[in-house]
């Protein structure tokens, strides 16, 4: 048996452009033969899925598990080569199950998960991104997954008595954000979430526009005000219109009316929107 170096090691990952632990763990089986090794490794289909992760993953799709009680959920994006793939049943299944594992432990390791779906689906596959909210104090964790599963959405929707969260009208309510997050594709809750150097950006195209050239400091100020309002209208959550009440009324507004119903004080904590691809270089 020959020696099982590093040196060894890196150059079959080299060659084949797998992972160092299913190197190393192909040379110990071939007894050191670097050639042995190719060959298990191409068996397995560990190599044939290195030499695709150089293709591009473009498409693909978003999955989501909540769990039992909704007390915690977790939003995943999987990556493929075409919309093909991304549009097969056993994909979807496949992201499915992943979203569950990681939601059971985020530190797990998928690499043997997606060679595997390489190697059956014959594309390059990308686990891209995932994040998990737990409910702090009462409240409910919600996702939703737009027709196509191209947006996801994750979000946490908190109550004041323990009571609320097992009523129908909290349940729906907390349902209705999510398809209005997925719509209105908001970027943060309110507008005290907004980045102070964004609003200053705002601000500041505003100021340098046409419509306020020549115009007094006071009036100017006024405008700038009611751009700044539009602006919060479509970035913060809470202010955009409510989609469900052909936004008559605020999500705010809607929020308060339901926690005036339930005699309780509902607050939408955090959220998570998935879109495929976005964050492609």
């Amino acid at each position: 048996m020959a020696e099982i170096t590093a040196a060894n090691v890196a150059k079959l990952r080299e060659m084949t452009g797998v992972g160092m632990m299913e190197c190393k763990k192909a040379l110990v089986e071939a007894q050191g033969d670097i050639n042995a090794a190719v060959d298990l490794l191409r068996k397995s289909g560990a190599a044939s899925a290195a030499k695709k992760a150089t293709r591009a993953a473009n498409e693909g799709v978003i999955a989501q598990y909540v769990a039992p009680g909704g007390q915690s959920g977790l939003l995943l994006e999987v990556n493929c080569e075409t919309d093909f793939v991304a549009r097969n049943e056993a994909f979807r299944t496949f992201a499915d199950e992943l979203a569950k594992k990681v939601a059971s432990n985020p530190a797990a390791d998928l690499e043997a998960d997606r060679q595997g779906a390489v190697s059956k689906m014959g594309e390059n596959i990308k686990i891209t991104r995932h994040a998990k909210l737990d409910v702090s104090g009462h409240g409910l964790v919600a996702a939703y997954i737009h027709t196509g599963a191209k947006v996801g959405v994750l979000v946490e929707v908190g109550a004041g008595k323990a009571e609320t969260i097992a009523k129908d009208e909290f349940k729906q309510l907390v349902k209705d954000i999510t398809l209005q997050i997925a719509a209105g594709f908001p970027q943060v809750v309110s507008r005290e979430s907004v980045a102070p150097e964004v609003i200053a950006k705002e601000r500041e195209i505003a100021a340098n526009s046409d419509r306020l050239k020549g115009k007094p400091a006071a009036a100017m100020e006024k405008i700038l005000q009611g751009v700044l309002d539009k602006f919060f209208q479509t970035y913060c959550l809470v202010d955009q219109g409510f989609v469900k009440r052909n936004s008559e009324v605020s999500v705010k507004e809607h929020v308060a009316q339901i926690g005036k119903q339930l005699g309780d004080e509902i607050t939408i904590r955090r959220f998570v929107r998935f879109q495929v691809g976005e964050t492609a270089a």
